[in-house]
């Protein structure tokens, strides 16, 4: 996400923040301790996301939890891709093999044309290799383009316990599903069986296993809640609403009355920075709202290049300079959420001081 242009009010706010973060002495600190940190899609700052070398870097960054999106194949294997059309993480668009492969679908109201996962068989996207989504402020990490090939979740379960066994730390998965009710209706693909099935198998299904799952749907969470005893977290974002439940919205659901609602069946939100603080930086209230209800509270995404953070906290004019991460993480800390994602873990962990 970006965040809007804000006025010069907006750093007196801004900065507001930071300083009563400051003076509230050990409580920060107890924050900043206690603050998950949640690999987004892996170290993606520094590695294609979504590939085994992304999750493996976060890990050795401090991260608590990586973040894999999940999307199926034709076989129903469970892959991790940002989304289920390939053409911008991977090379499939010049493969020649796959040209006819090229559909146009309308996902959750979008129309959108390219190569899908649900489409190909596992061997077929094996043959793929992942690239940088974002070249143009990620060119660096675009000398990794087609060195690594899209994982299985399976093989990310399987690294994240060779790391534990590295390392003598637990680190947690903390998977999404992907456009659940647009592949169930699209291809008969169940994503939610598909998941419960592999979370079984790997034996993290558990209330103590160190996962959460999440996806901006409702009812793939309240089938989850039957089914498995991990904790869930609903994907919250201004302006919108479940794909699976077009008369509502995330504000509607955000209410008073809508987080009891929720917290029967969900154990926390995760929210765009833009629910958390208003166009004048200023706290809506939805954390304690939230903690009133029994939520946790992750907020999204934490990213360095400036691009991605408030005027007030960039650092130069180049929108994929390095800004003030240390900044917005003091901001964060003191609005008392109890988990952020971010594409730049090893920052993320310098800036809470572990």
């Amino acid at each position: 996400m970006t965040f809007p242009i804000l006025s010069v009010r907006v750093k007196a706010a801004f900065l507001s923040i930071v300083i009563s973060a400051f003076t509230a002495g050990t409580a920060f600190a107890a924050g900043a301790d206690d603050m998950l940190v949640i690999a987004h899609r892996g170290a993606s700052g520094e590695r294609p996301e979504h590939t085994l070398a992304a999750y493996e870097r976060a890990i050795d960054q401090g991260a608590d939890y990586i973040e894999p999106d999940l999307v199926a194949t034709k076989d129903l294997v469970l892959v991790a891709r940002h989304e289920n059309e390939l053409s911008d993480t991977t090379d499939v668009a010049g493969r020649a093999e796959f040209e006819d492969r090229e559909r146009s679908k309308t996902i959750d109201g979008r129309l959108v044309t390219g190569w899908f996962a649900e489409d190909f068989t596992l061997e077929e996207l094996r043959s793929l290799r992942a690239k940088e989504r974002l070249p143009g402020l990620r060119s660096a990490n675009t000398r990794f383009d087609g060195l690594y090939p899209v994982p299985t979740f399976g093989e990310i379960v399987q690294l994240v316990r060779a790391k534990e066994a590295e390392t003598g730390r637990g680190i947690g998965i903390y998977p999404e599903l992907k456009h659940p009710d647009f592949l169930l209706q699209d291809s008969g693909i169940d994503m939610v069986d598909l998941l419960v099935a592999a979370l079984r198998k790997a034996d993290l299904d558990d209330a103590d296993d160190m996962v959460f799952v999440q996806c901006f749907e409702a009812g793939p969470l309240q089938r989850l809640n039957t089914m498995i005893d991990v904790p869930l977290v609903l994907l919250v974002t201004p302006g919108s609403g479940p794909a699976d439940a077009p008369d509502i919205t995330y504000e509607d659901m955000l209410a008073p009355s809508g987080l009891v609602d929720l917290s029967g069946y969900v154990d926390a939100i995760g929210a765009d920075f833009r629910l958390l603080f208003d166009t004048d930086g200023e706290p809506t209230g939805l954390v304690e709202a939230a903690h009133e209800a029994g939520l946790q509270v992750h907020a999204w995404t934490l990213r360095k290049e400036n691009a991605y953070l408030p005027p007030a906290l960039r650092v130069g004019s180049a929108e994929g300079a390095t800004g003030d991460v240390r900044g917005m993480m003091d901001i964060l800390s003191a609005s008392g959420i109890d988990g952020v994602f971010t594409d730049d873990p090893a920052l993320v962990v310098s800036a809470l001081g572990r």
